[in-house]
């Protein structure tokens, strides 16, 4: 079955998301540009999930995310197969916190929604901030949970696994990776080992993904789609 995907989406919740980011905004705009399955990766937070996916009943698959920052400031996107994992992952990413208050006038406000999109809450913390996690940590403990942890846009300057070390290290036995729509082509070559998908990173209405980028499953299911992220490739010889 090959399903259209846009992994990489952030709601109100995170102070860099528009406060249109609502969940059915969200879920409306990606039905409607054609998509089967989405993520929505909120920084350090998995805060809206709940309300996206309540939501998009019936009209389209939402995988629970979260956008995880490590403490070498590398951003990694976590899925799981459901909430209540989602959920155990962002207790442990709550306990380890900076502890640095937001500041809205700066960041933007970050708003916690229901299924209706009203807001129900406000999140003090910033979230766009370094945890105590390392990225060893970050990997292990999502794969406990029967996660997968993607480093995600490894293309980029800055935040990427990549930018900041120089590599992918071995021993995060990571299998796919995030490659930015500007640079799939030249990247995929060189990470042709990994499962290599490319999203929106949306902040935006207008930003979530055209109907691009697919994967072959056997079933429209988050479990599914993270069975088919651990499949890592073998290497071209």
């Amino acid at each position: 079955m090959k399903i259209y995907y846009d992994l990489h989406i952030h709601s109100a919740l995170s102070p860099c998301g528009d406060e249109d980011m609502t969940p059915n905004n969200i879920v409306n705009m990606s039905v409607l540009k054609g998509l089967d399955v989405i993520a929505v990766t909120d920084h350090n937070s998995c805060g809206n999930v709940r309300a996206v996916m309540e939501a998009a009943e019936g009209k389209i698959v939402v995988i629970p995310g979260m956008e995880i920052e490590t403490a070498e400031e590398i951003h990694i996107v976590c899925y799981f197969r459901d909430t209540d994992t989602a959920e155990k992952m962002w207790d442990i990413v709550k306990e380890n916190m900076s502890g640095i208050k937001n500041r809205p006038e700066i960041f933007g406000r970050q708003l916690y929604m229901n299924s209706e999109d009203e807001v129900i809450g406000e999140e003090e913390e910033l979230l766009v901030s370094a945890t105590r996690l390392g990225i060893e940590d970050v990997f292990r403990i999502v794969k406990e949970l029967g996660g997968v942890a993607v480093p995600a846009h490894i293309d980029r300057d800055s935040y990427s696994t990549v930018s900041t070390l120089g590599y992918i290290p071995a021993e995060l036995n990571a299998t796919a990776v995030e490659i930015t729509l500007k640079n799939r082509e030249q990247w995929s070559k060189q990470y042709e080992a990994y499962q290599v998908i490319t999203n929106s990173d949306a902040h935006y209405l207008g930003d979530i993904s055209e109907p691009i980028f697919s994967m072959d499953i056997m079933a429209k299911t988050p479990l599914k789609i993270l069975e088919e992220l651990t499949m890592k490739k073998e290497k071209n010889i």
